[in-house]
């Protein structure tokens, strides 16, 4: 009798084991409001290689984040220049939008410029010649920025911005000499031809002293809008050099 009472003891400490959850298992059905909101935010954010293209959402709250700079340093003074990803046909919108949130959310003092790297180009249509601005690297926006948490969340957030480039997931900065030749590619005032040819391809002269004979580009000089052509005179190949309006390709009206 003894030991069947001791059974039943024990018997009951375990149900009543089994019955109580511990506080650690309770707190795991609780909602988290932090975990919600982490949450949402990821799902609001648009989906955004060495360097690799990072998008947003690859990146976990708090991951990748650096440390604030020191007042004192030169990069908290100037920023350094970081490149977003963006859809193709969005950068102008892109720096808009990124714009106002700098003003916005008050941080002119982190994110310090914007820029859509642009330069002169020649068009040729319709035997006519006109000048545009044409976007250096479509797809692309550049960011002069002190890399904080804070310029991190406002830059990444911003609509159609879908990543950056960097290594693992932290944005690399452009080299200064990267950016000193891209600066003064934008800053030249004699436009680019826009080549429209490739080296190899047959063309139809359609100006000059040989005109209706067709050829083959050999070189191509943008910076001028030339192009040397090699044609078969008397059955031997003949360098000359074309203008860009004096050509078409072969087929073309």
């Amino acid at each position: 009798m003894k030991n069947n009472h001791m059974k039943d003891d024990k018997k009951t400490q375990k149900d009543g084991e089994r019955e109580e959850p511990t506080e650690e298992a309770a707190s795991d059905n609780v909602e988290s409001p932090e975990k919600d909101a982490l949450a949402e935010e990821k799902n609001a954010t648009s989906p955004p290689s060495g360097e690799e293209l990072i998008r947003p959402d690859d990146v976990e709250a708090g991951e990748g984040e650096p440390k604030a700079e020191s007042k004192d340093s030169p990069k908290a003074a100037e920023g350094e220049w970081y490149v977003l990803h963006t859809y193709s046909g969005y950068e102008d919108a892109v720096a808009n939008d990124l714009q106002q949130r700098i003003e916005s959310l008050d941080m002119s003092g982190k994110i310090f410029e914007i820029l859509v790297p642009k330069e002169k180009q020649v068009e040729i249509k319709n035997g006519k010649r006109k000048t545009v601005e044409k976007k250096i690297f479509p797809g692309y926006v550049m960011v002069r920025m002190v890399y904080t948490p804070d310029s991190w969340f406002v830059v990444r957030n911003t609509q159609n911005v879908t990543g950056f480039i960097g290594s693992g997931v932290i944005p690399v900065p452009v080299k200064p000499e990267e950016m000193k030749s891209i600066r003064k590619r934008m800053a030249i005032d004699e436009p680019t031809f826009e080549v429209e040819y490739e080296i190899g391809e047959t063309v139809h002269i359609t100006d000059g002293p040989f005109k209706e004979y067709d050829g083959t580009v050999q070189e191509i000089d943008g910076q001028r809008g030339k192009l040397k052509v090699m044609v078969s005179i008397f059955g031997r190949e003949t360098p000359v050099e074309l203008d860009f309006l004096q050509i078409k390709r072969v087929g073309e009206g």
